[in-house]
């Protein structure tokens, strides 16, 4: 079937193919790449908000895979610039056969800095799940086996931001838009999405077993 999928405020919207696919479906996708590692990492990307924690939390449930979030790398002030301690605490030792040992951004303690506290271990697993913004870049083309870039309008995102964090950030989520805006634009995350889902399917389906999918 087609829809309108809306892409943000003040954009028109765009005629696309939608379907429903079930989780066991893109599992099953997923288990039929290479493995050259003996590892195979699903990355799931898109604009904060779209519905990427969501989908890792369903994904995780129906394959038992853990989840590795950006947001314990991510801050206010650094959009992007996190990568480098992701791909040397992260990705690399999952690559190596490793566990994942990583410090985590102190939320509570230090909300609007960059502070670390603590520490979090995700042993070694087959089958592991990344989401977060920009986890898909260009620099992670080569080590992730399948990519999913989540897709949700502007106006929505917003409000999902700010019913989350309160009013008082909506200047901050405002601004943290702008930039991961920017970088997805020059990065070309969307296009090398293997699966891109829609995070604001208004296509009848039971989300604890399917997503909906944006062809086109």
């Amino acid at each position: 079937m087609t829809t309108q999928i809306r892409t943000g405020r003040g954009q028109a919207p765009t005629v696309a193919a939608v379907h429903r696919r079930s989780l066991e479906s893109v599992l099953a996708e997923v288990a039929v790449r290479e493995a050259p590692h003996g590892i195979r990492i699903i990355g799931i990307d898109g604009r904060s908000g779209s519905g990427k924690s969501t989908l890792a939390a369903k994904l995780s449930e129906v394959s038992g895979a853990p989840v590795i979030e950006v947001d314990d790398f991510v801050s206010w002030n650094d959009c992007a610039g996190w990568w480098p301690r992701f791909e040397d605490e992260v990705l690399r030792p999952l690559l190596a056969g490793d566990a994942a040992h990583f410090r985590v951004r102190d939320w509570q303690g230090d909300e609007f800095g960059t502070s670390l506290n603590g520490y979090k271990t995700v042993p070694w697993a087959p089958l592991v799940i990344i989401e977060g913004v920009t986890c898909t870049r260009r620099s992670a083309a080569g080590l992730l086996t399948y990519r999913i870039w989540v897709q949700a309008p502007e106006d929505l995102r917003l409000g999902r931001g700010i019913q989350r964090d309160g009013e008082s950030h909506r200047g901050l989520w405002q601004r943290w838009m702008r930039e991961e805006a920017t970088f997805f634009a020059e990065d070309g995350t969307q296009g090398r999405a293997d699966l891109v889902v829609d995070g604001d399917p208004g296509v009848d389906h039971d989300a604890n077993d399917h997503v909906v999918v944006i062809d086109g």
